[in-house]
Order: C-alpha cells, then sequence, then structure tokens
C-alpha cells in the first residue's frame, strides 16, 4: 500500500475526512530535513495525530527494538496518545509506562520491544537504570506538552532520558502555549517553528460572567448547572480540596457529580475519567490537570468556579469546549465584590440564574467493571458478543467499552444494569467466570 493510501486508511480508522492546516504543516516539518521541529497549536487542535502521522513513516518494519519515544507529563496524555495509535491500526506495537501502572507488566511487554514507547519522565528514567529496553535504535524523540513537564518539575528525569538516546535524528516538541523557553538539556538547535496559537480564533467559543450574591458560590453554581439542559460540563477550581467540597455539595443537592486532581490515586483518576468519558457521570469538578492532555469528550459548558491566575490556563480551560467549529460557552462564576485578573475584559455580557430549573437528568449509562482484560486474552468483541448473548441486551444498550491490561469497563443503560447482573451472574465468558458488578464510584469520598 502507498503512503497516500495508507493515510487515507488510518484517517478513516480514526474518523477524521482531512488533515487540518496545522497538521498538514506539522507532518511537512518533521518529515523534512530539520531535524528539530517545535509545534504550538491550542487544546483540542489535533497534535497528537500531527506528529504521530509523521513518525509512522520514520518507522522501519525490519528494526525489532524500540525506535521512537514520547515523554509526556501525565499518565492520561500518556494513556490517549496510546488510543490513538491503536486506533489507526499502524501494524506496529506500542507500550506506555507510567507510575502507578505495574512494573513487572512493563517489564513483559518491554522484553517484546515495541516500535513506539510512551511514557511519563520518572518511570521512563527507572527503566532506562534497569536497561529495560535497548536505545541504540531510537531515531525519533516527541516531548508532548513540554512545558507541562517543565512545570511539573520534570528537568532531572527529561535531561537524564535525552543523555541516554546517542542516535536521535529527530526532536518534536509540543506545547499549547507560545509564551515558553526551550531548555538548553532538549538539545533543539535552529527548530523549524509552527506556531498556530496566535491564528486560531475560537469562533464558536462565546464567555459570559455569573454573579452570585454570596461568598461561598455553591448555590449559584448549582442553579446555573440546572440550565444546562442535562448536557454534560466541567467545573474548574483552584485547589483539590475545593473540587472534592463541591463535588460532595453538589451530589447532596441531586446533581450526580465526580472530583478529579493530582492528589488521586492513580486508578480513582482512571476510574473518573472513564465514567465521565462513557457518559455515566455527567458533571466533573477539577483542577487544571483536565485544562489539557486528557482524553473526554467534547463540552459544551466549562464553569470557572475560580478563575486561574494565569490567561494561558484560562485558554487551556476554555478549549475544552467550541472545538473543531462546534459552539460552546465558558462561564465566568464571580461574588458580587470579587475582583477579576487583568486577563479578564470587561465587556463580557452576564447571564442571569434563576432558581426553580429543574434537576439534570440522571446518566443514560451506568459503568460495568469486568474483572478481565487484554492480558486475559478478552478483547471487546468478547464482551459484546457476551452481553448481547447472555446477557440479553440490545445493541443501543450498550456505550463505550474500555479493555485495560486486567480489568475492563462496559457502559450499560441504567435501565438495563439490574436484569443484566442478574442473568449473566452464573455465566462463563469465553470459558471463564469473571467478577462482573456496578463500576466502583469514585463520585463521593468514602467515609
Amino acid at each position: 500500500m502507498n503512503t497516500e493510501n495508507k493515510t487515507t486508511t488510518i484517517l478513516s480508522n480514526l474518523g477524521i475526512e482531512n488533515l487540518n492546516e496545522m497538521q498538514i504543516a506539522a507532518k511537512a516539518a518533521i518529515l523534512s530535513s530539520s531535524s528539530n521541529t517545535i509545534l504550538l497549536s491550542p487544546t483540542g487542535s489535533g497534535k497528537t495525530v500531527a506528529f504521530l502521522l509523521p513518525v509512522l513513516e520514520l518507522l522501519k518494519e525490519d528494526v525489532k527494538t524500540v525506535q521512537a519515544i514520547v515523554i509526556v507529563p501525565s499518565r492520561e496524555l500518556a494513556i490517549q496518545i496510546e488510543q490513538v495509535w491503536k486506533k489507526m491500526s499502524t501494524g506496529y506495537k506500542i507500550n506506555v509506562c507510567y507510575g502507578g501502572h505495574s512494573i513487572d507488566t512493563e517489564l513483559r511487554n518491554l522484553s517484546n520491544p515495541p516500535a513506539l514507547l510512551i511514557g511519563t519522565p520518572g518511570r521512563l528514567k527507572d527503566h532506562l537504570e534497569r536497561e529495560s529496553f535497548n536505545t541504540d535504535s531510537i531515531h525519533t524523540l516527541v516531548l508532548d506538552e513540554f512545558d507541562k513537564s517543565l512545570q511539573l518539575g520534570f528537568q532531572d528525569e527529561m535531561k537524564h532520558i535525552i543523555n541516554q538516546l546517542p542516535n536521535l535524528e529527530k526532536r518534536i516538541l509540543t506545547s499549547a502555549t507560545s509564551d515558553v523557553e526551550i531548555p538548553e538539556f532538549t538539545q533543539v538547535i535552529s527548530p523549524k517553528v509552527l506556531d498556530y496559537t496566535k491564528q486560531e480564533s475560537n469562533d464558536g467559543l462565546s464567555v459570559r460572567m455569573v454573579i452570585s450574591p454570596e461568598k461561598d458560590k455553591i448555590e449559584t453554581l448549582f442553579q446555573l448547572i440546572c440550565t444546562f439542559n442535562s448536557e454534560p460540563a466541567l467545573i474548574f477550581c483552584n485547589h483539590r480540596e475545593v473540587a472534592e467540597r463541591i463535588s460532595d455539595m453538589l451530589t447532596a443537592k441531586g446533581i450526580q457529580t465526580g472530583y478529579y486532581h493530582g492528589g488521586m490515586d492513580q486508578d480513582d483518576r482512571e476510574r473518573v475519567l472513564i465514567q465521565f468519558r462513557n457518559y455515566s457521570l455527567r458533571y466533573l469538578v477539577t483542577t487544571d490537570l483536565a485544562a489539557r492532555g486528557l482524553d473526554i469528550p467534547e463540552m459544551k459548558h466549562v464553569v470557572h468556579y475560580h478563575l486561574p491566575a494565569k490567561e494561558t490556563e484560562f485558554m487551556h480551560r476554555n478549549g475544552r469546549t467550541a472545538r473543531m467549529h462546534a459552539q460552546g460557552t465558558a462561564y465566568i462564576l464571580l461574588h458580587k465584590d470579587e475582583k477579576t485578573p487583568d486577563y479578564v475584559p470587561t465587556h463580557y455580557k452576564v447571564f442571569s440564574v434563576q432558581a426553580g430549573n429543574p434537576l439534570p437528568e440522571r446518566p443514560e449509562f451506568q459503568t460495568v467493571y469486568v474483572s478481565g482484560g487484554k492480558k486475559n486474552k478478552l478483547n471487546k468483541s468478547d464482551i459484546v458478543g457476551f452481553f448481547l448473548q447472555k446477557g440479553e441486551l440490545g445493541k443501543d444498550d450498550l456505550g463505550l467499552i474500555e479493555v485495560k491490561d486486567f480489568i475492563s469497563f462496559v457502559a450499560v443503560r441504567s435501565s438495563k444494569v439490574k436484569a443484566l447482573l442478574a442473568t449473566i451472574k452464573d455465566q462463563k465468558m469465553k470459558g471463564k467466570k469473571y467478577k462482573i458488578e456496578v463500576a466502583r464510584n469514585v463520585i463521593k469520598k468514602e467515609e
């Protein structure tokens, strides 16, 4: 298959008709004779595909060791890139390495080396010290959202990793922000810079002020969410404790809400994102950790319960809505005497909220946990077949299915969950009995 036909097939697998201007330019720059490329483009503009497509063309089928490495600031971003690559159906193996993931599983995976390896700085440094994989054939390095890795203090780990890659030919740095310095340790010299942060005008985004008469803005937030017609929303605040408090209080008021922040266990973070992705949870209160680099659905509504200190973070948060010509609204929730940062214009219209709107509808789906995954030789088709045949569900009763190494999560229509669990209670899937139950909730803190 020639390159053009291969790209067409890959885009079809991804559900994309055509590459956008940024992706076309990135592919040309990365595949050119230039050894260094810096790609600056807003959240949601398609940077992952922009670097994965040319990286694919740089891989060689006859090389059986790691050829390209992607360093990311978070576990969630690593998983997101892995999912995109798998959808592409390239034929090349990929593995991810990150803290909180079983090191033994990673070592087994690396014993049969992938062509593309993705990881967080700390875990990749650990594997290099263990000599888990050979670095001689690594010709391409991607530092995805590199400014975020710097903000999180991963300079030493990144420097160590780069110094262990003696045969690099290509360095690709990506960021959603343009005002970033390139550290010397990246060894990026005379790069080709593609800056799409300025020209990307978010015409579909509306920003509205919402004034709270009370200093504690919970009641106004509650009333605001009740105007969203049961559509999902992200609520941003600046502190982990506040995220949990807001989530608990909204849930107590009848709006089922989850929270997400960097102080949570990795498993809990992953579970709440799965619930949010598969629409068994509509509202997520989060810190700026969710402002970029996460695989979550397009939002029509973003709420700033707190405003961030920097304009760049404000823009990243807003980048979660009104993507790719869609329409969306960002709401700035303010106490009547609260001052706004200098970056907030004074011309934003005020959106008035009134009491008396109905509560959002309960989620249409519920997440069901399965105690088996890829390493148990289970795949999506196995789970679909089992739930339809043995569980007596219709195709429309199933939503998003995510299969991990040793566990899986299935979105099932809420009205069918109880009967499903009763029907399959004693059934075997592929000859084995698995524990199948409603997924443990991360919505409220355990007492």
